[in-house]
């Protein structure tokens, strides 16, 4: 494993006089599985939205495969290699599950305008591209088991396969960095289950590496390398999942006593 693939490092950022992160740091390796565990209003998806850009932290870094890339703006981030989905879904609706996936693969795209034209031409640069895009959303297809809603619009389909569908718009953009914002809300037992399995194919078989924020304990022990757990912006521990399950302060931010954190599963 690559121990300076991804580094937060002091990183902090206000919101009218709020302190949403406070000198939060933390390491990823490559090909690992790292969870961020808190409290509501513990300031989780604040740092998710430094890191993909949407949010530009007042001060400390957070470093890339080498790269500092704070306060890069969306999308010149997603190009370095980094995607995320979103505790609440941003898809369109009234878009079938591929036409969702095939957006995802937009900044692979090397057509222009004037070249895309051509695009019914058999043999053309802009179908062969076509061609590609759709072989690598079908293998997602695929991977995550959506064959059945390949051609469904999404807006009719279950809440938890309208996770999975944004799931996989993520991973259409080839991520190196898959940052997965509460992947398993709304979901019942046997999809968060199936998400189990799903989050490891991806870690092994695509080698992508995880950054993600969870409220079920039960998958974060499962599939986590490591745990970091943050209250009112700061890190209050951090270490294998046991060890920050069984932290006294852990346990204080979550039940206000020291108790079993799976009451909170």
């Amino acid at each position: 494993m690559d121990s300076d693939f991804f580094s937060v490092d002091n990183l902090a950022i206000t919101f009218g006089g709020l302190r949403a992160v406070d000198r939060v740091s933390f390491t990823i390796n490559r090909r690992s599985i790292f969870s961020i565990i808190g409290p509501n209003g513990a300031g989780k998806t604040t740092i998710f939205n430094c890191i993909s850009g949407l949010y530009k932290p007042d001060s400390g870094k957070i470093i890339f495969k080498g790269e500092e890339i704070t306060g890069l703006k969306p999308h010149r981030i997603a190009m370095k290699g980094i995607a995320r989905t979103f505790q609440n879904i941003e898809l369109f609706l009234r878009m079938t599950t591929m036409e969702n996936l095939m957006l995802g693969r937009h900044i692979h795209t090397k057509t222009g305008v004037w070249s895309g034209s051509t695009f019914f031409r058999r043999g053309s640069k802009a179908a062969r591209e076509e061609i590609t895009h759709r072989e690598q959303v079908e293998r997602i297809i695929d991977l995550l088991d959506l064959q059945s809603a390949r051609d469904q619009f999404v807006g009719g389909l279950p809440y938890g396969t309208q996770k999975l569908v944004e799931l996989g718009r993520a991973l259409a953009l080839e991520p190196e960095l898959l940052l997965l914002d509460e992947p398993s809300a709304g979901m019942n037992s046997e999809e968060r289950q199936d998400l189990t399995f799903w989050v490891k194919d991806i870690q092994e078989e695509l080698g992508v590496t995880i950054l993600l924020i969870e409220h079920n304990m039960q998958l974060v022990r499962d599939i986590s390398d490591r745990v970091l757990a943050i209250n009112f912006g700061r890190p209050i521990g951090e270490g294998i999942p046991e060890e920050v399950q069984n932290d006294p302060e852990v346990l204080k931010a979550y039940l206000g006593e020291e108790e079993s954190i799976d009451a909170v599963s």
